[in-house]
């Protein structure tokens, strides 16, 4: 909780450290940095999305559940697995899903 708002604060003021922390040298890195460059307002909607996405797959990852669904806009591997290496458990899937006209199977 406390490392979370420090987080926070962190990207207040400087967004791209905040998503530096969060997702390492990367493509999220680089995209936040352009977006500050920019304008300040969307390096920081960039950042806390980012922030938003690692937090929340953290938090399913520790209770055990887990969407495999890859966040959309999110480059960083960390990310999509909520600071885990390795996926400890089995992705959850949002039920099977009916095959339309002209799908094959």
């Amino acid at each position: 909780m406390i490392k979370t708002i420090f987080l926070v604060l962190i990207t207040i003021f400087l967004p791209p450290v905040g998503v530096f922390l969060v997702a390492g040298c990367g493509a999220d890195l680089f995209i936040n940095i352009l977006l500050t460059l920019l304008g300040y307002f969307p390096g920081h909607i960039h950042a806390f999305y980012v922030e938003y996405v690692y937090i929340k797959r953290r938090d399913e990852v520790r209770a055990g559940i887990y969407n495999a669904r890859p966040a959309p806009g999110v480059y960083s591997q960390k990310v999509q697995n909520g600071g885990h290496r390795s996926v400890p458990v089995q992705p959850v899937y949002e039920g099977d899903v009916q095959q339309g006209y002209g799908t094959v199977q």
